[in-house]
């Protein structure tokens, strides 16, 4: 037995393997991101307090002797055995390493591969049918939003998907797309509705009450990209997709004139009057501070000619 090996067994610390399912449990649990494991991270702390460790299975050290510079380095056994479970569901492709999320984040982190992230949901006793609900992220759904916030203004922008390939199932590289799509929204305009600000997560905060909504309708063949978004809460996301409401060339909300013929108790949630609120005010959308961003005066003029109800 190694000398590392009869440290944990001496110290009764928990397997690689039970370490490896945590940090995949960890890792669900923020979202698919944590921090590389520095002394004092809270994430370490975290983790150790999941496997109930004492102080002395924290603070226990693993000494190196180097003879030739007559020096002893010391380093955390917990640490070890947290970077060994890392490493190992690097090699399996379960995450990423710190220096490749860095290339796609700019920040030293492990992150969630696609198999990982289901790996996860296994382990939390998720099932995959209600992955698409939590806004997880993978290595390969940021590299999609990086490339959807990344893309050009052209002034000719057609908010159409004109090659659209028929497909007779739901392919993963459209629920890749569409959870990429969902993500590069939400983020820009920071997990809040353009139109009243609502920002509220879940307790557990894995899931936002913030939608993505799509300007030119999937179903009218609108592109997932970042200028046919807004992201919008559920009850402006159906009133958008209704016809209840447009935005004007200057990003102002435009209502239809039939919110007026609604029968009285019709758009009321208690005494707040949700529909005739829309009329009434005629308020800016809060849009991104990257201008570049902003969704195209070409995709919200299609949405005023074929969806909006005068």
């Amino acid at each position: 037995m190694s000398y590392e090996g009869k440290m944990l067994e001496d110290f009764r610390m928990p397997t690689r393997k039970e370490v490896e399912q945590a940090l995949l449990k960890s890792l669900f649990n923020h979202k698919g991101l944590i921090k590389e494991f520095g002394i004092g991270a809270e994430i370490v702390n975290e983790i150790a307090d999941d496997f109930g460790l004492n102080e002395e299975q924290r603070t226990a050290y693993l000494e190196t002797i180097y003879k030739k510079e007559n020096r002893v380095k010391k380093s955390s056994l917990w640490h070890r055995l947290l970077f060994r479970a890392a490493d190992s569901l690097a090699k399996e492709k379960l995450v990423s390493r710190p220096t490749q999320t860095m290339l796609l984040t700019n920040k030293r982190e492990w992150m969630l591969t696609e198999d990982g992230y289901d790996r996860a949901l296994k382990i939390v006793g998720v099932p995959l049918a209600k992955k698409e609900l939590f806004p997880i992220k993978s290595y390969e759904v940021q590299k999609i939003v990086n490339k959807i916030r990344a893309q050009e203004r052209p002034a000719n922008y057609n908010p159409l998907e004109t090659n659209k390939k028929k497909t007779i199932r739901v392919t993963q590289e459209a629920k890749l797309r569409n959870r990429g799509f969902r993500q590069a929204i939400i983020e820009a305009y920071d997990f809040s509705c353009a139109v009243c600000g609502m920002k509220i997560c879940s307790p557990n905060a894995l899931q936002w009450e913030v939608e993505a909504a799509h300007i030119v309708p999937h179903n009218s063949n609108g592109k997932d990209d970042i200028l046919n978004g807004l992201a919008l809460c559920r009850l402006h996301h159906w009133a958008f997709d209704v016809g209840w409401f447009t935005l004007d060339d200057h990003f102002k909300v435009l209502a239809s004139r039939r919110i007026q013929d609604l029968s009285a108790d019709f758009g009321k949630i208690w005494n707040y009057d949700f529909m005739r609120q829309l009329s009434n005010e005629n308020p800016a959308v809060s849009l991104p501070r990257e201008k570049t961003i902003h969704p195209h005066p070409n995709a919200v003029r299609w949405h005023r000619e074929n969806i909006f109800v005068i």
